[in-house]
């Protein structure tokens, strides 16, 4: 029944990474630990001899070593993959945020692509699409039926070619055609504004190549509106991860110079390693520090953190930070619980592996991999209550995920029913009404937006009367 959920999410068009994540873009030819197994690679090159000259049809020698680095590695943990030349490209493109599109953040809605925002400058936004436009069709392929996914991809394509999409716009409840030449967009992880005198919301996406100076400009922006800035909401919720230097730079903008931000641990040496709220440790690839210019105030203006089930990895090591050195209120949900690095090396000079290398810890020592970060106080995703949280999966829900390192995981049976019951209760409500998609972030009807801002109002918070931490891993097993 969850494959048929239509749940709207925010994506940039062709901007999807994901997870924590560190570039090693070199080929790489390590030592190896242990000698390579004669007889079990004998055993390899008899089956693909075999294959070769047996099976009913030619196979292409290359597309079968291909196959059999990626079942090799997908064995694995979810997050393991191995990345063909197409793959390898898609990938390079959601950590630099950039790819040749239309320029648009979407969601889904009733099967339909949703224009969520228009990206300033993009030619999306100079064809004048407005968020709300829903997309029925690209070119002549009709888009009911698609995956986000695969809308995505039609959209997408090489520089200066012509897309035309089919646009429906309930206001005018009318329906037109816009043709758009795609071209490179350059997607900012990070949007804010002021949603209350005296008080800031900034939301990050997503963790990539320009996030923490994006974060910069806009909070020096948000000071310069109200130098006495009273309240600041970091939004980080549905944000799936990325770069690990990142999220050290985030944290860094919040935290004294040198605390502890998270530290890493696995077999190779470079992979024990402690993080501090310092430029070395963030500012590699931009050359200088992107945050010496924000204001002083930002280390203590009072805090809000939100979160939810699709925060993720690099969104969990600032929230972990942050929660740990008690920078800030968590607020929301529990997190997912992606506490493993991947590390991405290329093997040829147009494909890649990228390996789960490392477990990653916060300040306190917490591993929160198919745990999560378990917010200070607990709210719902609507005043209604939570009627798609229990819908969404979580790391401890993946195949062959890795464990913490700190104990036995318990099967969570709660979590399970609690999900049965809530796609029971979502399917009841569809025969009556089709249930409506959560609001914008950021705008006047975000609930939880407005419960952190009653947080540092000193108001009283609508905390959630049914949502509960997520079992802990047995901590007596060692």
């Amino acid at each position: 029944m969850t494959s048929k959920l239509k749940i709207a999410g925010w994506v940039a068009l062709g901007a999807l990474a994901g997870g924590l994540t560190t570039l090693q873009f070199q080929a790489t030819a390590r030592n190896a630990v242990a000698p390579l197994p004669l007889e079990e690679m004998q055993q390899l090159a008899a089956a693909f001899g075999m294959i070769k000259t047996d099976y009913v049809d030619p196979v292409d020698e290359k597309k079968l070593i291909s196959d059999a680095i990626s079942g090799m590695v997908s064995g694995l943990d979810p997050h393991s993959v191995y990345f063909d030349k197409a793959a390898f490209k898609e990938f390079r493109e959601g950590t630099t945020g950039k790819f040749v599109g239309v320029g648009i953040e979407i969601g889904m809605e009733d099967g339909l692509v949703k224009v969520i925002s228009p990206i300033e400058g993009s030619p999306a936004f100079r064809a004048g699409l407005k968020s709300g436009d829903l997309i029925t069709k690209i070119d002549e392929t009709f888009v009911k039926g698609l995956t986000m996914d695969q809308a995505v991809k039609r959209m997408r394509g090489e520089p200066n070619t012509k897309v035309t999409l089919t646009i429906f716009r309930k206001s005018e409840n009318r329906s037109f055609p816009v043709t758009i030449t795609r071209e490179e967009i350059h997607v900012q992880s990070v949007r804010a504004k002021m949603v209350a005198p005296g008080y800031g919301w900034v939301r990050i996406t997503q963790f990539q190549d320009r996030t923490v100076e994006d974060f910069a400009a806009k909070v020096e922006k948000l000071y310069k509106e109200d130098p006495k800035l009273k309240g600041l909401v970091l939004d980080l919720r549905n944000d799936p991860g990325g770069l690990l230097e990142g999220a050290i730079g985030i944290s860094s903008a919040f935290l004294p110079k040198d605390s502890v931000v998270v530290s890493t641990n696995g077999q190779l040496p470079e992979s024990k390693a402690v993080f501090r709220a310092r430029p070395e440790d963030y500012s590699r690839r931009y050359g200088s520090d992107p945050l010496a210019h924000l204001p002083a105030a930002l280390k203590t203006v009072p805090l809000v953190v939100l979160v939810n089930e699709g925060s993720a990895s690099a969104s969990e090591i600032v929230s972990g930070a942050l929660q740990d050195h008690k920078r800030a209120i968590l607020m929301g949900g529990q997190t997912f619980g992606k506490g493993s690095v991947q590390t991405v090396r290329q093997l040829t000079a147009d494909t890649g592996l990228k390996i789960t290398t490392a477990r990653y810890y916060t300040p306190s020592g917490r591993s929160i991999q198919a745990k999560g970060i378990v917010p200070d106080v607990m709210v719902d995703e609507s005043p209604d209550g939570n009627l798609y949280s229990a819908l969404r999966v979580r790391e401890a829900d993946l195949d062959k995920h890795i464990t913490s390192g700190q104990g036995a995981e318990v099967k969570d049976d709660a979590r399970e029913k609690e999900r049965e019951e809530a796609i029971k209760k979502l399917e009841e409500s569809k025969k009556v009404e089709p249930p409506k998609p959560l609001p914008e972030y950021g705008s006047a009807d975000d609930f939880p937006l407005q419960q952190a801002l009653n947080q540092l109002q000193g108001k009283p918070v609508v905390v959630s009367k049914t949502m509960t931490e997520r079992k802990a891993e047995d901590s007596k097993s060692h």
